[in-house]
């Protein structure tokens, strides 16, 4: 007569545990979304900085590329948001680079980034990121490297909305949408 009144009883505990396991381990907006990893960078103007926590907004669109080819992707969404003419929404450009291993390799390629970015406004929004590039799309939630990646990030280095390549207004419209989103 025992077996019967806890077989139900073990049975509904079971349920239930694996339950609370499935809802424990099921990706969050956070994982889903990306998240920027803590780095610790400085930008093409020597002022050093700890991303995501010194964005310089509550929110902040990064344009990220991963090879200077994609350049033209970055500049395409700066000429179609008017980012260089408008001052409402807080930006940078950060360009991700296979750290080389050593600071000789890494004031090398800050030296031709330089020369690309000859005057003090586009110095002063281009950080240069040294670290993997796959483990860093990986964190942040982005498809991969082989195309820009436009990104809404708030101070925790949560990814709250992202696009990739070229400049596409739809896709620039609920960029602001999240860029104008208060916290609630």
């Amino acid at each position: 007569m025992r077996r019967t009144i806890w077989t139900p009883t073990l049975s509904w505990l079971a349920a239930v545990s694996v339950a609370l396991a499935l809802a424990l381990a099921a990706p969050s907006e956070t994982n889903v979304m990306g998240r920027l990893p803590t780095l610790f960078a400085k930008r093409l103007d020597q002022q050093q900085v700890v991303l995501p926590h010194q964005l310089p907004a509550e929110r902040t669109l990064a344009l990220v590329a991963f090879t200077r080819h994609q350049r033209a992707e970055i500049d395409s969404w700066i000429q179609g948001l008017r980012l260089d003419q408008d001052t409402s929404i807080p930006w940078f450009r950060m360009s991700v680079v296979n750290d080389p291993g050593s600071e000789s390799a890494r004031t090398a390629i800050e030296n031709k980034l330089l020369a690309r970015h000859p005057s003090e406004s586009e110095r002063s929004r281009l950080v240069p990121v040294f670290t993997d590039r796959q483990a860093f799309a990986r964190a942040a939630g982005i498809s991969g490297t082989e195309r820009a990646s436009i990104l809404v990030l708030d101070r925790q280095g949560k990814v709250l909305a992202r696009a990739e390549g070229k400049y596409d207004e739809a896709k620039a419209q609920a960029l602001r949408e999240t860029l104008l989103a208060r916290n609630d």
